[in-house]
């Protein structure tokens, strides 16, 4: 059985509250979990482990559906708050695995894509009627998960997925599929840092003034504290 996700336990710094991080990079079950018993319930118990907060990190082009359907329901079972951070690609059955999160959050590079499921059939017509209504239940299924998460009609999803529709960050938060971008702590600026700079800036200002609204005798151009304090508002103007 080859592992496709990965368990991280991160410690903040002195020991503090612990993260747990869950990896889904590469194909979402290279082997099916159809009639596997032994991987969903490693997977599960895995999950089920630990508690709090878990951070989910999706790169996968899809894969199995319905391992993706049980991971779902899984990581919707689950008591904690999970974050769902798509850095590269969640297409295909890794969009339905990055439904299951609280909050969704992708890369400003990031991609989502969504359409039919799809498999191989063999057999007479009847074993190909029969493969077709497999995949529309499937797909009604899958748009089970979308609708609930972007409460956008089933119509309008189904239609998403017959036309396989690509989505970049901005359109997933756009219609639902996502609720925000990844942000650059370091790039954007903090309103404490903000209200800091102002603060001194005014500090600067008043103590200029301050300098400049000495008594009239030791003033050399003899101009009075109204007219020094109209100029200098007025220069800043």
């Amino acid at each position: 059985m080859k592992k496709f996700w990965n368990w991280k336990t991160i410690r903040n710094e002195e020991e503090g509250p612990v993260e747990r991080v869950l990896e889904f990079y590469g194909t979402i079950a290279e082997e099916s979990w159809f009639d596997d018993d032994i991987t969903p319930a490693m997977f599960k118990n895995e999950l089920f482990s630990g508690e709090g907060p878990v951070t989910i990190w999706i790169s996968s082009p899809g894969g199995d559906c319905f391992a993706a359907s049980q991971i779902y329901a899984m990581l919707m079972d689950y008591k904690g708050p999970i974050t769902v951070k798509i850095d590269g690609i969640a297409a295909s059955a890794a969009s339905v695995i990055a439904m299951a999160g609280t909050d969704v959050l992708m890369a400003p590079t990031a991609m989502m894509m969504i359409h039919n499921p799809a498999t191989i059939a063999m057999g007479d017509h009847k074993d190909m009627e029969k493969a077709i209504d497999m995949l529309g239940e499937v797909k009604d299924a899958i748009i089970n998960a979308y609708e609930i998460k972007t409460s956008q009609p089933r119509k309008t999803l189904s239609k998403m997925m017959d036309e396989e529709t690509w989505m970049n960050a901005r359109k997933a938060v756009e219609l639902g599929f996502a609720d925000g971008l990844i942000e650059d702590s370091k790039t954007s600026p903090a309103e404490d840092a903000y209200a800091f700079s102002a603060h001194a800036a005014e500090t600067v200002l008043m103590n200029k003034l301050a300098e400049k609204t000495k008594p009239i005798e030791d003033v050399k151009t003899g101009r009075s504290v109204d007219d020094l304090r109209a100029s200098l508002y007025k220069k800043l103007l």
